[in-house]
């Protein structure tokens, strides 16, 4: 069943606040260590983070004509708009953005694979443990699932395979079995790197090949 959107919102409200409190102690390099999205830095992700949260329906247009259609284009124009030089600062601007429920003219379900998969994006690299709603996982995982690479999805990547969620047996596609927990099925087809021990099945092998560590970029803004 999917969440109503008074759901989602609280669902992603909630992760704005957690992460900002996880973030609230970090040393200066801490936030220069390479996340889980290629190319960013923690506080890139930090960063793109806010802009997203500011970003609604007229402003989503405007900043992508702005960069001549181009989404890669306008996510590093949002970074360098929001991107404080105290990453503290951009820190601040989260937490004062965490109520908002602004978003691009899309599927509401990319707000929460922005919180959910950029929360990892940062905290795995530190070391964090991340903790997620389980149903928000799997709406976040089926929207991916449905959504092509080049908006954003990972469709692509799961073609050929049977995902198993090793905590509820709930399963997508058809195929040569993964089974993992939902959190890292999620990652994984979102195009991030997941350690292979994570993964268990016939396909497993198959997955972690075709997640690079690529970024995917599409209609719902999401890296």
């Amino acid at each position: 069943m999917r969440a109503s959107a008074a759901t989602i919102w609280q669902t992603v409200h909630a992760e704005r606040r957690r992460l900002a409190a996880d973030l609230a102690g970090l040393r200066d390099d801490q936030w220069r260590l390479p996340s889980l999205c290629p190319g960013w830095d923690v506080h890139d992700v930090l960063a793109h983070l806010v802009n997203t949260a500011q970003t609604g329906r007229v402003s989503f247009v405007r900043d992508l004509l702005t960069a001549r259609m181009d989404f890669d284009r306008a996510n590093e124009n949002g970074i360098a708009r929001h991107k404080s030089q105290d990453p503290r600062d951009t820190l601040q601007a989260l937490k004062k953005a965490a109520d908002l429920t602004r978003t691009p003219p899309v599927n509401l379900a990319t707000r929460l694979v922005e919180a959910i998969v950029h929360g990892e994006d940062i905290r795995r690299p530190l070391g964090i443990a991340g903790r997620y709603p389980e149903p928000a996982i799997v709406q976040a995982l089926g929207y991916q699932l449905r959504t092509p690479v080049s908006f954003g999805g990972g469709r692509e990547r799961a073609a050929g395979l049977r995902l198993i969620d090793r905590t509820t047996g709930a399963a997508w596609g058809e195929g040569d079995d993964v089974e993992a927990e939902a959190i890292d099925l999620l990652l994984a087809v979102s195009g991030r790197p997941v350690n292979r021990e994570r993964l268990v099945g016939a396909g497993a092998s198959r997955l972690a090949s075709t997640t690079p560590g690529a970024p995917t970029t599409g209609s719902g803004a999401q890296r």
